[in-house]
């Protein structure tokens, strides 16, 4: 099996996740590289194994977190959509079997909230995963007229719980008054709302918590079935 650790090593990778980073850098983007890739990476593998998926699963998801913005080093627009691309050849030359390339690269190219969809667990892990990760060692040089910055700045702590016998996925923030809630939401809004739909998809209800006041309204609408072997 195509382990995470095999992923690493390969030299396209490693370029690609260095080019997607010193893209956003001059674009002066929140950071994209190895620290954001590895967060996404654990967290959508943590997601997994909380709500009993197996070890096979559980890699698929460390791969498709790790790897999911190295389409930033081709163009910002649609850059889910290139990592996907980007990853077919990649992970099939590396003899990972189809069926497993085609599932990871579906979770790449729906990442994005302005034009993707949950479609497989992968998927709904890695955009929880990529959405919770709003903190303030995101920013390199902080712009205070650029509102992305000032809050993800203002973020000292966040984390992901995922509660398997409830059904409960919460992302929690805890932010300083250098921004408000508002300023949160007021980016972050399509974000939040699809990370409930990808909860949803597991079966779970999401909470989003900002220093412990539950912000959204969790429903429980029942999620799509997946196989979990």
């Amino acid at each position: 099996m195509i382990t995470l650790e095999d992923v690493k090593k390969n030299p396209e990778v490693k370029a690609l996740i260095k080019a997607s980073s010193d893209a956003l850098e001059a674009m002066q983007y929140t950071e994209h590289g190895l620290r954001h890739a590895s967060y996404v990476s654990a967290t959508s593998c943590m997601i997994l194994k909380n709500l009993g998926y197996d070890e096979h699963y559980q890699e698929l998801a460390k791969i498709a977190g790790y790897v999911h913005d190295i389409g930033n080093a081709i163009n910002r627009k649609d850059h889910g959509v290139s990592s996907g691309i980007l990853m077919y050849s990649i992970l099939k030359d590396m003899g990972m079997p189809i069926s497993d390339v085609c599932e990871i690269c579906s979770a790449l190219g729906n990442h994005e909230e302005e034009i993707g969809w949950v479609v497989n667990p992968i998927s709904a892990a890695l955009v929880i995963a990529d959405k919770s990760d709003a903190h303030r060692t995101r920013v390199s040089r902080l712009n205070q007229s650029d509102i992305h910055d000032v809050v993800n700045f203002s973020i000292l702590k966040n984390i992901v719980l995922v509660d398997g016998e409830k059904k409960i996925i919460s992302a929690k923030f805890y932010m300083d008054e250098s921004s408000s809630v508002m300023d949160y939401l007021s980016i972050f809004l399509s974000r939040i709302i699809m990370s409930e739909k990808a909860s949803q998809f597991l079966g779970c209800t999401f909470k989003l918590y900002i220093n412990d006041v539950v912000i959204n309204t969790p429903k429980q609408l029942g999620g799509a079935k997946a196989d979990k072997s």
